[in-house]
């Protein structure tokens, strides 16, 4: 006869709703430092979402993924990034667009997308064999360094180009800020990130025992609750940002985050330990490279991602999860 769950449940449900929370505040906080940050020194709010916030929000991918493979699961690992990265672009930029519809700034057409692009193709090749030995995870940390230099020295030679959407009280505090501001921004950044990986965690520990109390399986349980439960400061961050109609830090966000995981995660990952990629099958990563080219056309199309294209999206993430779960 089984126990009583009364105690545990509610515990875990606990976790849930304090992960919840801390997700929330630590988006906002992550949105509102790196936002003002980017304003006062005249680097736009995409380039700022493009490293700084996507890499924040992408520490939980790092840590579910160096750690699954020094415990031997290079499985979990790369179906961590493979299942972050259609969350990312189907779910999280799908969620930012049904709030408020994204403009498309010309600089993610011509250079981030191609990069995302060309980054997936790599990592699909390199994983023909099933393994991504420590030299190509070298190769794919190498390209994340030299992606984040390139961004920021681009940067400086670009225009701002503040969106008229921020309120211009915040452009004028943000632009005469002083040293003491400038650090509190610097301090909203890095506790906001930390604060999204600690909540992202908790809501997954709960949400994994109560999934495992039901009987669900342990392989369903990677594929959509650890890739998603790391993919919620990304979510998180989205949200937020829309109701603060920071359309470019959405989408620096959810773009940079991928070109992240597949460079800085994996390849971080790789280097501890050769990644072999058992239990991943042909159409997860077939799903991966074809949410990638969708979404070039949608946002070529008017150069703005309209509410209709968002519930696709997130329909499409739907759909895709529910096949997981039934299959």
């Amino acid at each position: 006869m089984r126990q009583s769950p009364v105690v545990p449940e509610l515990l875990d449900i606990g976790w849930v709703v304090a992960g919840l929370v801390l997700l929330y505040y630590g988006a906002e906080w992550l949105v509102k430092g790196s936002s003002e940050l980017a304003i006062r020194f005249g680097i736009s709010p995409l380039v700022v979402g493009l490293t700084v916030v996507a890499f924040g929000t992408s520490a939980p991918e790092l840590v579910v993924s160096v750690k699954a493979n020094l415990d031997g699961s290079g499985g979990m690992a790369i179906g961590n990034v493979v299942g972050s990265n259609i969350c990312n672009i189907a779910l999280v930029l799908g969620v930012g667009a049904v709030i408020f519809p994204l403009a498309i700034q010309r600089q993610v057409i011509r250079r981030e997308m191609p990069v995302l692009l060309v980054a997936t193709v790599v990592f699909l090749l390199m994983m023909r064999g099933g393994v991504i030995d420590r030299l190509e995870a070298a190769v794919l940390f190498g390209g994340v360094i030299l992606y984040v230099i390139t961004s920021l020295v681009e940067a400086r030679k670009e225009d701002p180009n503040v969106s008229e959407d921020i309120d211009p009280e915040v452009i004028k505090a943000a632009r005469t800020a002083g040293a003491g501001r400038v650090f509190l921004n610097i301090f909203l950044i890095v506790i906001g990130a930390l604060v999204l990986v600690v909540g992202a965690d908790r809501m997954v520990l709960g949400g994994e025992r109560i999934a495992r109390f039901y009987g669900v399986p342990e392989a369903i349980i990677g594929l959509t609750l650890f890739a998603f439960g790391t993919s919620l400061p990304e979510l998180a961050t989205s949200v937020v940002a829309a109701l603060r109609k920071h359309g470019d830090i959405i989408v620096g966000n959810a773009v940079g985050s991928c070109i992240f995981n597949l460079l800085a995660v994996i390849g971080l990952a790789g280097l501890v330990a050769p990644l072999e990629g058992e239990g991943l099958t042909i159409i997860h990563l077939a799903v991966m490279l074809g949410v990638t080219i969708i979404l070039m056309p949608m946002m070529w199309h008017r150069m703005r991602l309209d509410r209709w294209e968002g519930v696709l999206l997130v329909v499409g993430y739907l759909g895709f999860t529910a096949w997981l779960v039934i299959g």
